[in-house]
């Protein structure tokens, strides 16, 4: 396969090919989405382009922006036997990836190029990393050696270490960016972005922030648990026995908290989203085609005020706060401490 062959990934992939043709690759890559085969067979493509021995050139003699798929380059790394392309894969009885498997890898990544010009190193499933691993990796994610590429791929980012992500630029692959927003979506998010837009020099302006974010919240749990009830055989039977009603009311008030998780992490998604065109803002891309909220004009006033570097962090600020809501960090708290720390 080659780039071409993901049309539903343009917005990630047009990123990725615009960073080959300009020769400004990062050293470290996680790939997120929903399915572990596309991120395999995306950072495949990835490797075969980088090494393709005919690749797709926008430009005579220029950079490679796309592979072959035909080469012997292209079909050992479709094969998995190239000499410089390696694999992790969890393989213990506990399905993580060990210490002794990134050993093994950093010592293969830091040997020069056998028979082409890039080493790349991919990590399936990196939130399988158990915690010795993933330190014991550090060092080399923060310093790889040259013409060497790391990329991991995950479907579940918030279960990877903050040091790991810190590392790593960012690439999704869930194909949610386009995903057309009912009336109510598109009107809290423009709501929010426009509040955020203003100068935020006082401590007011953040708390008005929160206010907007846990009033949308607030209503959504509140439809959720209307919603749910209804459905409930709590509402078609008044004379139960106490045992019984007390596991359906367990029962429901579990259903009403998983519900709201799932909403509230895709309200989060949108405001990430949103950061995310503001970082697009902040670079010389050329068009609208990359964005996510094109018709918003407020990520181009925050991008004026901000650097790209503090708009990555906005990114990981939003990724910490969604990974800490999963754990049982009282809700206000967490979304409090994550907006005071955007720099907007």
């Amino acid at each position: 396969m080659s780039f071409k062959d993901f049309p539903e990934q343009k917005q990630p992939v047009t990123l990725l090919q615009r960073s080959l043709e300009r020769g400004r690759l990062a050293h470290g890559y996680l790939f997120s989405g929903h399915s572990l085969g596309e991120l395999e067979a995306l950072a495949r493509t990835l490797a075969k382009t980088l090494n393709c021995q005919e690749p797709v050139r926008l430009v005579p003699g220029g950079p490679a922006v796309d592979c072959c798929d035909k080469c012997v380059n292209c079909r050992k790394i479709d094969a998995e036997n190239h000499a410089d392309v390696h694999w992790v894969r969890p393989e213990s009885k506990s399905r993580v990836v060990t210490i002794d498997q990134m050993r093994d890898l950093m010592q293969e990544i830091n040997l020069k190029p056998n028979e082409a010009e890039y080493k790349v190193a991919v990590i399936v499933a990196a939130d399988r990393l158990n915690v010795q691993a993933a330190n014991a990796f550090l060092k080399t994610l923060e310093e790889p050696p040259a013409k060497s590429i790391l990329v991991l791929l995950t479907t579940e980012p918030q279960k990877i270490l903050e040091t790991i992500l810190s590392r790593c630029l960012r690439l999704n692959f869930a194909g949610e960016g386009n995903k057309a927003l009912a009336a109510a979506q598109m009107e809290w998010l423009r709501a929010f972005s426009e509040l955020a837009a203003e100068e935020q020099k006082s401590l007011l302006g953040r708390y008005r922030l929160l206010g907007v974010l846990l009033k949308t919240l607030g209503e959504l749990k509140e439809e959720i648990e209307k919603a749910l009830t209804a459905r409930s055989p709590l509402e078609r039977y008044d004379d139960l026995d106490p045992k019984l009603r007390d596991r359906w009311e367990e029962e429901l008030s579990a259903a009403i908290e998983a519900e709201y998780r799932l909403q509230r992490a895709d309200v989060l998604g949108l405001l990430q989203w949103w950061l995310r065109d503001v970082w697009l803002r902040t670079m010389p891309l050329e068009g609208a085609e990359l964005l996510s909220f094109p018709e918003l004009p407020t990520a181009a006033q925050v991008a004026k005020r901000i650097s790209s570097e503090q708009a990555i962090k906005n990114l990981q600020v939003l990724e910490r706060m969604q990974r800490l809501l999963g754990s049982n960090v009282q809700e206000a708290l967490a979304l409090e401490v994550g907006l005071l720390e955007l720099q907007l």
